[in-house]
């Protein structure tokens, strides 16, 4: 694909690897990524440059106008640990653990909407399918935590509904999703990571009458891993009802079998959250509910609520926490409504979304317009991806108390300091 001067949106398999080896090696320097040398050399995408960084140069700023990242990696040796980054989405573990000192080597993501997002914040372009052999020969041998959400569609309870209607298979019965666990346990494994660090939804601690859970206990016991385990609401730290479950464990080969992580010493803010301070001050008008949209949803809370469902939308209180968003959001934001004096509802924006997962927005949440949230895919996509994110500074609070732990059972250096 030839470079023009329109953004781009589309990139082939081949050219979506290549990318990945070079923004990889461009940004670790490591001689796994080292094929990147050859695929400067050669004329991928015919750009002319010839070495890697001004080749990563060149298709940055064709994809997304820019010079630089909002989120740069942490420079090489001046890390306090390194990780890797699966079911990477857009990046909240990465924009977390980077916030605490940490250098990610690898970092994989299936979805290419999510991969652009990725790639404009970070830098890195992810690598594909992680379900892959081609895919894991990139991870490499040595890193200190293994990390991400992984999907959790199987084990959710509108999923595991939805599953069920359409007479398809749930949990780790279900092939395509819900065995992407064991890849985590086969990466784990091989690398044997210092620690690792997972989320998911809450339903996955009773799902299949609690077998599901069962399994992973059951296999992180096989793997000589210790697993602790917490749910959390995301209201401590963003003005969100969001429970979502945190799980981390350490090597017990490394660590000895009595190690394990203590959830009561996570800090959690200690001001409230209040919904309206991640509301933009002026809001296009297109956000606002039209007639038919709004007469439609109230006309279906009044028909479930006469059979006694809970369903319908929701409208959020400016003084408090609104519903959790979904993935499902852009549909009709019926979820989180936001009440208009004299006017219809409206719906979040894109950026309002991303701020409610705690994503540094310029000026909503943060003053430093240079490291703000860059959304460069289209308002759908982005409510997808806002929908499907973890509570970023929620990953962080416990992030920072598994380098802690790190760090007093002596899997880390002592004098580097938390940042």
């Amino acid at each position: 694909m030839a470079v023009n001067s329109n953004k781009r949106t589309k990139l082939t398999l081949t050219e979506e690897l290549e990318l990945a080896v070079l923004t990889h090696y461009h940004s670790t320097k490591d001689n796994l990524y080292a094929d990147a040398l050859d695929i400067a050399a050669s004329n991928m995408l015919n750009i002319s440059p010839r070495s890697v960084s001004d080749k990563c140069a060149v298709i940055f700023k064709e994809m997304f106008g820019k010079d630089q990242v909002p989120f740069p990696q942490v420079e090489k040796g001046k890390e306090t640990f390194t990780f890797i980054d699966l079911f990477a989405g857009i990046g909240g573990f990465r924009m977390a653990l980077q916030n605490l000192g940490g250098r990610c080597l690898f970092t994989s993501e299936w979805d290419k909407y999510s991969k652009q997002t990725y790639f404009s914040n970070y830098g890195d372009y992810p690598f594909g399918d992680i379900t892959k052999d081609a895919t894991k020969a990139y991870i490499p041998e040595k890193f200190d935590i293994i990390c991400g959400g992984f999907p959790c569609q199987p084990f959710s309870i509108a999923g595991v509904s939805k599953k069920i209607s359409l007479g398809r298979n749930h949990g780790f019965a279900d092939e395509k999703q819900g065995n992407l666990f064991f890849h985590i346990a086969s990466i784990i494994d091989k690398h044997r990571p210092k620690a690792f660090f997972l989320e998911n939804v809450k339903n996955l601690l009773s799902h299949d009458k609690k077998k599901t859970f069962q399994v992973i206990k059951d296999t992180f016991e096989e793997l000589d891993y210790s697993l602790d385990f917490k749910v959390i609401d995301g209201s401590h730290f963003v003005p969100q009802h969001r429970e979502r479950i945190m799980m981390v464990g350490f090597d017990r080969k490394q660590f000895g079998e009595k190690v394990f992580f203590d959830f009561n010493n996570l800090n959690f803010p200690k001001e409230k959250q209040i919904f309206k301070n991640i509301l933009e001050a002026d809001p296009d008008s297109k956000y606002t509910l039209s007639d038919k949209l709004w007469n439609f949803l109230q006309e279906y809370a009044k028909k479930h609520k006469a059979k006694g469902n809970g369903f319908g939308f929701g409208m959020t209180n400016l003084e408090g926490i609104s519903r959790t968003i979904s993935a499902r959001y852009y549909k009709d934001g019926a979820e989180i409504l936001i009440p208009q004096e004299g006017k219809n509802p409206r719906r979040l924006t894109p950026r309002e979304a991303a701020a409610l997962q705690g994503y540094p927005i310029y000026p909503i949440n943060t003053l430093d317009q240079q490291h703000s949230l860059c959304i460069p895919v289209s308002e759908n996509q982005a409510y997808r991806q806002f929908g499907n994110s973890v509570v970023m500074p929620l990953i962080q609070v416990v992030g920072e108390e598994l380098i802690n732990t790190l760090r007093r059972i002596g899997g880390l250096e002592k004098n580097h300091k938390v940042a």
